[in-house]
């Protein structure tokens, strides 16, 4: 069956971190992984200071991931009280391990979104494919639809205008 956990980490303190690595979080007291093998995928959505959060204070997010090329580090969210104390986010991260540091400020930061587990990853995709399709049928529909409205309302001005041009012929 497909699973879906909601993830969330604080970071407190500069320099602070955590580190998104399932193999390893998912070890049984024996030391087996319970979901050895199976596709896991993390989606970052909010990243959002506490009201602890010193006014006037940058905080600045990283994230140090695996890219095309190799690890990549990059910054994600700059946050300030009183300015920017959230920002909507949409990450994805399909490769252990993921780790996201606090390079600048004290926080905390509170980083929120879902771990997506096993199958569940292919009918997410399949649920966005199909929805890309729905909406590209969806706007040929609407194009469409104006258009014809249009002929038939221009079609309607031309017939006016030769029946009013025809009727004032007669009248002469």
């Amino acid at each position: 069956m497909a699973e879906e956990y909601l993830y969330g980490i604080t970071l407190e303190g500069v320099n602070s971190s955590e580190v998104w690595d399932p193999e390893h979080k998912n070890d049984d007291a024996d030391g087996t992984n319970q979901h050895f093998g199976a596709d896991q995928k993390l989606i970052i959505k909010m990243a959002l200071l506490g009201p602890e959060a010193k006014p006037g204070e940058l905080n600045v997010l990283q994230v140090e991931a695996m890219g095309l090329k190799g690890p990549i580090k990059a910054p994600i969210a700059l946050l300030e009280m009183g300015k920017t104390a959230q920002i909507i986010l949409d990450l994805s991260f399909p490769d252990p391990p993921v780790t996201f540091t606090l390079v600048k400020g004290s926080g905390p930061v509170h980083i929120v979104g879902h771990n997506l587990l096993g199958t569940h990853i292919e009918e997410f995709d399949d649920m966005d494919d199909e929805m890309e399709e729905e909406n590209i049928d969806d706007d040929d529909d609407d194009d469409k639809a104006p258009q014809k409205k249009r002929k038939h309302s221009a079609e309607g001005k031309k017939n006016g205008t030769k029946r009013a041009k025809m009727d004032e012929a007669v009248d002469k």
